[in-house]
């Protein structure tokens, strides 16, 4: 039997029909390499897991009897994976023809490469801006904020999505989402796994940020593209989701930004990081109420 290139893991919980559209695209792939898929239901209860079992039998399907997280799931399939790359992928996201393909062909001819992104696009064909610069304080201000809206052309939001670049060719980037992208077998021998402490939210740009540490390079490849509808999973709580978000955005701070920062400085600055987060978590769990109120005004 010949050697598993890659080891595609699926992380699901509550996403039947994306779900099925993401297996199908990968089904649609198998003549492009050797690649099993690892579905890891985190006890959904739409039926997903049996879903999987009767339309994808050649699917390695695990069943959660609690929700383990994004983190937590992935972490599980890596741990369980043959193949020697690992592809991490959104339930909801499908890949386009060539691919994987492509990221393979990447990764043999780029070493130094330990992560891989691929351009991921909206359903409606537009770009997503799926690699960014590492965040800092000034970005979280503006981005998605009354301030941000104030100035919605302000450098520190542009900075952060990189909207300086065309997005056309294969480049080193800080991040990528972690919606679709390749890690490597030498990358995951040598930093390991996700950072458990991350349930979800930021996981992607912790291990990227290690990866730099550790000496190899995030890659940006649009050759290979993905559809990604955003928040299929999340949207189901959003309030909850907001304050897992900034709760994930403080410890990336706390844990890769702080030592940068003089000690004596570094309890006013961890006290700002987690007032400024706090507020911005507050206005958009408020703005989430006003809009529920809203809606229900008008039936």
């Amino acid at each position: 039997m010949p050697d598993i290139e890659l080891s595609v893991t699926v992380c699901s919980w509550n996403t039947s029909e994306d779900l099925q559209a993401c297996l199908e695209s990968l089904e649609a792939a198998k003549d492009e390499a050797q690649f099993e898929v690892i579905v890891i239901d985190n006890n959904s209860e739409d039926g997903s897991p049996d879903m999987v079992e009767a339309k994808f039998p050649w699917v390695r399907l695990y069943r959660m009897s609690t929700n383990l997280g994004f983190t937590g799931g992935h972490n599980f399939a890596l741990k369980e994976r043959k193949g020697r790359h690992a592809f991490l992928l959104n339930s909801d996201a499908t890949v386009h023809p060539g691919a994987i393909r492509s990221l393979l062909d990447f990764v043999e001819a780029n070493p130094e490469a330990g992560i891989i992104g691929p351009k991921v696009l909206n359903p409606d064909g537009t770009l997503q801006l799926s690699c960014r610069r590492f965040p800092n304080p000034l970005a979280a201000l503006f981005r998605n904020t009354p301030i941000g809206k104030l100035f919605p052309k302000n450098r520190y939001t542009r900075d952060y999505l990189m909207l300086d670049w065309t997005h056309d060719g294969p480049r080193e980037v800080d991040w990528v989402s972690g919606c679709a992208f390749l890690a490597t077998e030498t990358l995951i021998n040598k930093i390991g796994t996700l950072d458990p402490e991350y349930f979800m939210f930021c996981e992607d740009v912790d291990w990227c940020f290690r990866t730099w540490k550790a000496g190899f390079k995030v890659m940006y490849v649009p050759n290979a593209v993905v559809t990604h509808a955003i928040g299929r999973s999340t949207d189901k709580a959003p309030n909850r989701m907001i304050g897992r978000f900034h709760g994930s955005m403080l410890r990336f701070y706390r844990k890769n930004m702080l030592p940068s920062v003089a000690a004596p400085l570094r309890p006013f600055a961890l006290a700002g990081a987690a007032a400024a987060l706090g507020l911005r978590a507050g206005l958009f769990i408020t703005q989430n109420k006003i809009d529920i109120m809203k809606r229900a005004m008008r039936r």
